[in-house]
């Protein structure tokens, strides 16, 4: 199988010669220590050496305020200077002090029109070396940006006390994103193969906010989100952290294809799990924990992870570590292992 067939087959359950498997996003930090251990200079002879099925290749974005999709709204609550603080989800947001939904208006709110150059998405996504599995990285994250337009613990209470507001401001992100998604999916079409989108819903032992507060403010934006990208014919990767076990089959419902990461040492997160109880009907993505085995761990121990992993996914599962950026901390010689033991 070529890189291509392998990850249809893997993200459609179907019989594989092996899994597929994706390095992730690593942290431009963490480059020089992959580079140097596996003898190359830059990320195509990177995945090449390692035999990645997927490339990533995140929407280009350029605003005055940001350089990256992900941070495309500035919420951060300014100062009395007029600075602002370092974006940050628990940080004070623009909208912390209000409570009326017409205050909605009252923000900046970008065009991704002006800071989307659909020539720069083409270029980006035909810089791909030929053969691999084309992965957009839109992000996406409506729900995560609706905290940060708060703050967290703000956001969270005015689903509450503010629920008109708490909507308009999170729908008016979402159809920032729709905008923006469809600028680059026009642009790329027929050129790429699956999309990453995601919201981080999940914390080490459980959802961060109730499943019937996700289903009324967040999952409408998730199925429009999901709904556009199968339109253009794109498998669709949903990525959450944490202990997402009980909104999955939400997920499914959406026609969400794989959900990544499985972080491996969430609650209900564990491999087996997650097989048998949704392994008919989703895909996963991820499952090598990256919280401790990637970085204190033997690429003996790596190697048997993987090679658990896919006793319990013959197919079904792209493996990867658990978390989509390779940090600094985490060890070169155990990302070799895993992928090594991927392959063998």
């Amino acid at each position: 199988m070529n890189h291509i067939e392998r990850f249809y087959a893997t993200i459609e359950r179907r019989p594989v010669d092996h899994p597929a498997s994706w390095l992730g996003i690593p942290d431009a930090k963490a480059l020089p220590m992959l580079y140097r251990h596996f003898g190359v200079t830059d990320m195509k002879s990177l995945k090449s050496c390692l035999g990645d099925d997927l490339y990533p290749v995140e929407l280009p974005y350029h605003s005055p305020t940001s350089n990256a999709i992900y941070a495309a709204f500035d919420f951060a609550k300014r100062r009395t200077d007029g600075s602002n603080e370092e974006r940050t989800l628990t940080a004070p947001g623009f909208f912390e002090d209000y409570t009326d939904p017409s205050a909605v208006d009252l923000f900046d709110w970008p065009e991704p029109e002006r800071y989307i150059d659909p020539d720069e998405c083409r270029r980006v996504v035909d810089d791909v070396p030929e053969g691999y599995a084309v992965l957009g990285v839109v992000w996406s994250a409506h729900f995560q940006d609706a905290c940060a337009a708060f703050g967290m613990e703000d956001a969270l209470m005015k689903m509450f006390i503010a629920p008109e507001l708490f909507q308009a401001v999170i729908d008016r992100i979402t159809d920032f994103y729709l905008r923006a998604n469809e600028i680059f999916y026009r642009a790329t079409q027929g050129k790429l193969h699956a999309v990453l989108i995601g919201n981080d819903f999940g914390s080490q032992q459980g959802l961060m906010v109730g499943p019937e507060e996700l289903r009324r403010f967040v999952f409408d934006g998730t199925r429009r989100l999901v709904e556009q990208a199968k339109r253009y014919g794109l498998k669709v990767i949903h990525h959450s952290c944490g202990s997402i076990h009980d909104i999955i089959p939400d997920l499914i419902d959406m026609g969400v294809d794989a959900i990544h990461p499985i972080q491996a040492l969430a609650a209900k997160m564990e491999p087996e799990r997650l097989r048998h109880d949704f392994g008919d009907r989703v895909s996963f993505c991820g499952g090598v924990d990256a919280q401790h085995l990637m970085v204190c761990g033997t690429p003996d121990e790596v190697t048997a992870k993987v090679h658990e992993l896919r006793r319990i996914f013959p197919t079904g599962l792209i493996l990867s570590p658990s978390h989509e950026a390779i940090l600094m901390d985490t060890r070169p010689e155990n990302v070799e292992a895993l992928f090594r033991a991927a392959q063998d």
